[in-house]
């Protein structure tokens, strides 16, 4: 490995690491671990929530295009998000970068996207790790991966069980397919057509963090899911886990789906079906809320320039 060129790429990169500071973060001790205080979050019963998560094969799509700016954003979002339904607010995050061998203005790209994803989140990028791995990634390719930790109050914890019969459910709209599917999406377009499509595919995975922690501060709700893996038909139903005789009833054509859900469905022949169990279709995160609150989730969704609709509600299993 190139230790000599790796720590100077790394010197370059720490105006982007610093940008992520938040309160918490202690003094680095030039260790392989980073450090960060919970006192400075001043919350009496925290519970921790973590997760990991990586891109999956939009990788493919980006080192086929020469595109990068926007995956390291995806690492973060769809690990912040993750941690978001519980209520948590992302405290810090670290991430995983391998390589063939050291390319400093491809790894540049993706640090900064991880920044800007940090910043985004509210989160410290507290650490991480770049490994150099000759043999197993050949040129051009690489992987990233990345892990988050969230705090919230034991008292403030979404976890599902306050959903009642005639909840609302309020969709937060995706910025386009996000970080799932795309080994369908492979499998359909042309290479000529992902690259002619490469702007809507390549577009970063919306991050929700900021303004649903605003929606928390003002709006009870009772539970919320992320719409990853799996997709809308998978995912949607968890809103109502924890529920026994309960039910998501989604209004069709409640909201507005990004066009690159309906290229793809054309190329490939796909059915609605296995569109709605691969993809977003369109909402990257549902919350169940009381119906009179709907309307102000959807407000403070609009104000931060983020779409939301009322696409359904809770009601009783006909099974």
């Amino acid at each position: 490995m190139d230790v000599a060129g790796a720590e100077a790429w790394l010197r370059r990169m720490r105006p982007a690491i610093r940008s992520t500071r938040r309160a918490g973060l202690l003094p680095d001790q030039g260790q392989f671990a980073g450090l960060f205080h919970l006192k400075a979050l001043k919350l009496r019963d925290p519970v921790l929530v973590a997760s990991t998560d990586g891109v999956g094969t939009k990788l493919k799509v980006a080192q086929l295009v020469g595109r990068h700016e926007g995956i390291g954003i995806d690492a973060v979002a769809m690990n912040t998000n993750d941690v978001l339904v519980y209520g948590a607010q992302p405290v810090f995050f670290l991430d995983y970068l391998a390589v063939g061998r050291l390319q400093p203005a491809l790894m540049s790209r993706l640090l900064k996207g991880v920044a800007e994803g940090c910043r985004q989140s509210g989160c410290v990028l507290l650490g991480g790790e770049t490994a150099e791995m000759p043999g197993v990634y050949g040129p051009g390719a690489y992987d990233i991966a990345g892990f988050c930790v969230g705090v919230v109050e034991r008292a403030r914890l979404i976890d599902g069980s306050r959903v009642r019969v005639g909840d609302a459910v309020v969709g937060l709209a995706s910025s386009g397919v996000h970080a799932n599917g795309f080994s369908l999406v492979r499998r359909v377009l042309s290479a000529k057509a992902l690259r002619r499509r490469q702007r809507q595919l390549l577009t970063p995975t919306r991050i929700y963090v900021k303004p649903v922690l605003e929606v928390l501060r003002r709006v009870p709700v009772h539970a919320i899911t992320h719409i990853t893996g799996g997709g809308l038909l998978r995912r949607l139903p968890s809103l109502a886990g924890r529920a026994k005789g309960l039910q998501v009833s989604v209004v069709p054509g409640s909201w507005r789906a990004p066009s690159i859900f309906r290229i793809i469905q054309a190329a490939g022949g796909i059915s609605a079906k296995e569109m709605s169990a691969t993809f977003n279709m369109g909402i990257g995160m549902a919350l169940a809320c009381r119906p009179g609150d709907a309307g102000r989730i959807v407000k403070i969704m609009q104000q931060a320039a983020v779409p939301a609709w009322v696409i359904g509600r809770i009601e009783r299993s006909r099974s």
